[in-house]
């Protein structure tokens, strides 16, 4: 009698514990598959998650595949010990990309198959070797890198100046310049990119780069940098608005007052006019740039004896020739003579 009610509950045991497994089987099976999220990662592989409402209680097997067969995961990514995404490689995914992309989990005997558009959910990766270079032209240029296989990249750039409000600009190309900086301001730049519309755009932009500073934020009012740059503001907006006024009135004083525009604005000599009186009046040397000591050369500083001048007439008498010797001349007076000889 003992013996029989031993088998009893040994068989009431085991039909407990195959109702249980069958129970939990069964809520296994009956949970809603998760969803799965795929993004192609600059431009050379596929990452494909179903953790984005939790982390599931079991390991699936993940296949995937554009045109050809399905082909099973080659890098499974892990949260702990739980399968949770998959980063697969792919070749010509610049290409592929317009191609629909297939997913399927598979549970046991159960697979649960998905339809990826990729074409607008590609990621880049955060631009690299950003730098700052001073060019010739004094001007401020940033240039920086890809590391996925295109060209076909368009760059969104945001610069701020002593940690104020950042200015965006998209660019289609890898570099960017700013123009006259100057040293007492901090500049900062950051880039990020993306695939145009021009190649099939994407949707979701890369991580910012890591930022590059140019400059310092001396101010000539004090050493603390985090103090506002208020009055740099208002200096600028009143030059502005009162330089062009200021301007103007003195522009009407000049026309309507002829000795303040005499003393400001003196009245050119003319050059042609001058000169015709240099040569009227013979005086060369003063309008020649030459040193003091050769002008003082054209002054005479010498007296020239006058000298008189007579005729006579040549007779036949002795006396005549002797009275027109010239050595009869007297000499005494300091007058010198000069003969002329008449027929």
């Amino acid at each position: 009698m003992k013996r029989s009610i031993s088998c009893k509950q040994n068989t009431g045991n085991s039909m407990a514990v195959g109702l249980l497994l069958v129970c939990l089987t069964g809520l296994v099976f009956s949970e809603e598959p998760p969803d799965v999220k795929c993004l192609m990662v600059n431009v050379e592989y596929v990452q494909c998650m179903w953790n984005g409402s939790a982390t599931p209680g079991v390991n699936y097997t993940f296949y995937s595949r554009f045109e050809n067969g399905f082909k099973e995961c080659d890098n499974y990514v892990l949260e702990n010990t739980t399968i949770v995404g998959c980063d697969h490689t792919y070749e010509k995914l610049i290409i592929k990309r317009f191609s629909k992309f297939t997913t399927k989990l598979k549970l046991g005997n159960r697979s649960f198959e998905q339809f990826h558009e990729l074409k607008s959910k590609v990621k880049l990766n955060a631009p690299v070797n950003l730098t700052a270079m001073n060019g010739s032209d004094w001007n401020l240029r940033y240039y920086w890198n890809y590391t996925c296989n295109t060209n076909c990249i368009e760059s969104e750039v945001r610069h701020r100046i002593n940690g104020k409000e950042w200015k965006t600009i998209l660019l289609q190309r890898n570099y960017y310049s700013i123009n006259l900086p100057s040293n007492s301001y901090l500049y900062e730049l950051q880039v990020r990119g993306r695939i145009p519309d021009a190649c099939g755009q994407s949707d979701i932009w890369s991580d910012w780069s890591p930022p590059v500073f140019w400059g310092s934020m001396r101010e000539s009012y004090g050493t603390d940098t985090n103090k506002p740059r208020f009055y740099s503001s208002v200096q600028k907006t009143i030059l502005y608005v009162v330089g062009p006024i200021v301007f103007f009135i003195l522009v009407i004083i000049l026309v309507r007052n002829e000795r303040i525009r005499v003393i400001l604005i003196p009245v050119l000599p003319d050059p042609g006019k001058n000169l015709v009186k240099i040569l009227a009046e013979d005086n060369v040397e003063e309008w020649l740039p030459i040193s003091k000591g050769i002008k003082e050369g054209f002054k005479v500083n010498y007296i020239e004896r006058v000298c008189s001048v007579g005729d006579y007439s040549r007779n036949p008498q002795s006396t005549s020739e002797s009275s027109a010797d010239p050595s009869s001349f007297d000499h005494s007076s300091g007058s010198c003579a000069s003969l002329v000889a008449t027929n």
